[in-house]
Parts: C-alpha cells; sequence; structure tokens
C-alpha cells in the first residue's frame, strides 16, 4: 500500500492510498515512502490546510468501516469548517446514540479529512484520540476559527 509521510503542527503524519483513494491518516512517520501523485495531492491540500489557507478537501476517501461508521463519517464530512456539531446532533443525522458516535469518532482511519475534531460533547470538547488527544483537538479548532485554542 502506497504511503507518503509528512510534517505538521499536530505532528508527523503519513497518507495511505488504496485503489486510488485515500484509507488512513495516522499519526507517526511511515516506514516505507512511495509519494504517488495521489498522496502528493493530499500531502500539498494537508500543507495548504494548516497554513489556513485550504477549508475544504477534494480528496477521494475511502475508510473501511460497518455501515454505521461510514453513516456517521459522511455526517462528519458535511459539517462545514469552522463549526462544530455535538454527538447527539450528528446521531439524529447517521442515527444511534451520542455514545455511538463518539465510537464511530474514535474508530475514524482518516481524522483531519474525515473531521471527527470538530464533534463536541454538549456541556464540554469530549475527546479526541489523535495525536496528543484534547491539545490536538484543540489545536484543529483553533485553526480553523482562528481564535484561542479553547
Amino acid at each position: 500500500m502506497p504511503q507518503l509521510s509528512l510534517h505538521s503542527p499536530v505532528g508527523d503524519l503519513t497518507l495511505s492510498e488504496e485503489d486510488g483513494a485515500i484509507v488512513a491518516c495516522d499519526w507517526g512517520w511511515g516506514r516505507d515512502q512511495d509519494p504517488t501523485p495521489l498522496l502528493r495531492e493530499a500531502k500539498s491540500q494537508l500543507d495548504a490546510y494548516f497554513d489556513g489557507e485550504l477549508e475544504a478537501f477534494t480528496l477521494p476517501l475511502a475508510p473501511a468501516g460497518s455501515t454505521y461508521q461510514q453513516a456517521v463519517w459522511r455526517a462528519l464530512c458535511a459539517i462545514p469548517y469552522g463549526e462544530t456539531r455535538s454527538y447527539q446532533e450528528i446521531a439524529a443525522v447517521a442515527g444511534g446514540v451520542a455514545r455511538s458516535v463518539g465510537r464511530a469518532n474514535g474508530s475514524n482511519p482518516i481524522p483531519i479529512l474525515i473531521p471527527c475534531h470538530r464533534v463536541v460533547a454538549s456541556t464540554h470538547l469530549g475527546g479526541y484520540s489523535g495525536g496528543d488527544g484534547l491539545p490536538t483537538k484543540r489545536w484543529l479548532l483553533a485553526l480553523e476559527t482562528r481564535g484561542p485554542l479553547l
């Protein structure tokens, strides 16, 4: 599976491609580097996102997951840049309950590109399994709102 790693403000990231689509974005530097045209474009778009110059990714994504997880991830992709939705609001769109949305978020294989960081609890930020956890979520939300860390 072709992979390409990049340095980012939230740590090193490794993108993986399969059958012409991005299938994973993992924290850490990948062992093998195979910069396909799609992976180079994904890196370019992520660089622009982190520079505050890109608000919407235009990449083919193919995350592996259950039918329910896929529904949640589609709902996440519909959250506009700079906005958040509660776990309950996502459950109203995708089905399930807030807790099941949280589990699907935690299983998201393509964080940032599928913006699970935009989902918050009704009374606090909720959790985040990527990078350094909540500090990473705060950083991503601050980037998108061009505001201070929450």
